[in-house]
């Protein structure tokens, strides 16, 4: 934990979550890994009761006028616990809530965000159908308007807090104009459990269990009108602020979740003996370590630049830019972590006597869910050459290509 770059304000708030990990009992965490706990409930009313959810938002709603770094550093903390408690504890609060609290009326916030922030409601984001995840723009699932509701019709699946959740934020299509851009034809949703809404199959996970991740089917759900978020035909726009907390609090948590499998490392590895020395003071070893710790810090310095850079409003297609590649590269070099700190504690490590194990299967779901490593590439070249070949080449001090004996041998300069 980078302390030296938290207020006392902040660092007191980092207390409070360690203090609420601090109170998980240790049969919680065994219980969601062999799913016995389908959804954890009493975590995440536990966490409302100490009003650690949602600490960015305003206090009129519940939250506490926090920023990006602190919840940086409430998110590691909570990923210290399990990938999967930093899923279920994000979900509700940092996605759905920041969905209604920057596009949703008042209504909504007032009956939606501020329960769910007290822990007495819970919330689940619905996005990715069957016959599509990363195509946003695909989806099939319909809400048609009759009037003074929409009827909604469709499935969504990998939904964490399928099972569990009492309300769902759902992307849907509502303009069937074969015509029309596919930015301008779905509509986001509150959509509340009830008649038509089934948790039809609860997926069985290499890793990350306990979060209730299931198939949700809308059959003929009457949705008032009142429960659309932003614009009808609008969820573009939600989507694309939803990306900040779905993407950057993804790398935010995977840091946590890391944490303890090179602490675990260190401890066995400052122990351990093998011909006649302890075995952390083998290059094969200790660097291995050192690695890991090294890009634990990387890690760090990204998430916490990359929070700074949404706080101070950076135009969006920037704060996209670093967004994905803080996405990859953390979830990417964190699973480097529990490799490295798997592959130095030996075969015990393989075993449940430690939960390296446990870390290694559920820290693999850090880059695919919320965008693919593929997809945090594809949007970063996107917005990095618009951004060099727009405004910064020409603001630029200095013109680079020139520096060189033969720069301007033009005929040697061929694009084509």
């Amino acid at each position: 934990m980078f302390e030296y770059l938290l207020t006392k304000e902040q660092l007191a708030i980092r207390d409070e979550a360690r203090e609420l990990v601090k109170w998980v009992p240790r049969q919680m965490i065994l219980d969601m890994d062999q799913d016995r706990i389908r959804f954890p409930k009493e975590f995440l009313a536990e966490a409302g009761r100490r009003n650690l959810l949602g600490c960015r938002y305003p206090r009129q709603w519940g939250g506490r006028e926090m920023d990006w770094v602190t919840t940086a550093a409430i998110l590691e903390e909570i990923g210290t616990l399990g990938y999967e408690f930093a899923c279920v504890f994000g979900v509700g609060a940092e996605l759905v809530c920041d969905a209604i609290i920057l596009h949703g009326t008042d209504h909504l916030k007032e009956k939606y965000v501020r329960p769910l922030l007290r822990g007495e409601i819970f919330a689940a984001e619905c996005l990715t159908e069957p016959r599509g995840g990363s195509d946003f723009f695909g989806a099939t699932t319909k809400a048609e308007d009759r009037g003074d509701h929409y009827l909604l019709n469709g499935q969504k699946r990998f939904i964490v807090g399928g099972e569990g959740a009492d309300y769902f934020l759902v992307y849907a299509r509502t303009n069937f104009d074969p015509a029309a851009k596919p930015q301008d034809c779905l509509t986001a949703f509150v959509v509340d459990r009830g008649p038509g809404v089934e948790t039809k199959y609860l997926y069985g996970l290499m890793g990350c269990r306990g979060g209730g991740t299931a198939r949700i089917v809308f059959k003929n759900v009457m949705v008032p009108k009142e429960n659309v978020v932003g614009q009808v035909n609008g969820a573009y726009a939600v989507f694309n602020t939803m990306m900040i907390p779905e993407r950057l609090g993804t790398a935010m948590m995977t840091i946590g979740a890391a944490r303890p499998a090179i602490e675990i490392a260190t401890k066995y590895t400052a122990r351990r003996k093998a011909f006649g020395k302890i075995i952390a003071t083998f290059e094969g070893v200790s660097f291995q370590v050192a690695e890991a710790v090294m890009l634990l810090d990387a890690c760090r310095s990204m998430a916490y630049t990359t929070a700074r850079a949404v706080e101070t409003g950076q135009e969006m297609l920037r704060i996209r830019r670093l967004v994905s590649e803080t996405k990859k590269f953390i979830t990417e070099s964190c699973q480097k972590v529990v490799h490295n700190a798997m592959q130095v504690v030996g075969g015990i490590g393989y075993t449940n006597v430690f939960p390296l194990e446990r870390i290694y299967r559920d820290i693999r779901l850090a880059s695919i869910w919320t965008g693919t490593s593929e997809v945090m590439s594809m949007i970063t070249a996107h917005e990095w050459y618009r951004e060099f070949l727009g405004k910064e080449i020409r603001t630029r001090p200095r013109d680079h290509e020139a520096d060189a004996e033969e720069a301007f041998a033009a005929e040697e300069k061929i694009y084509e």
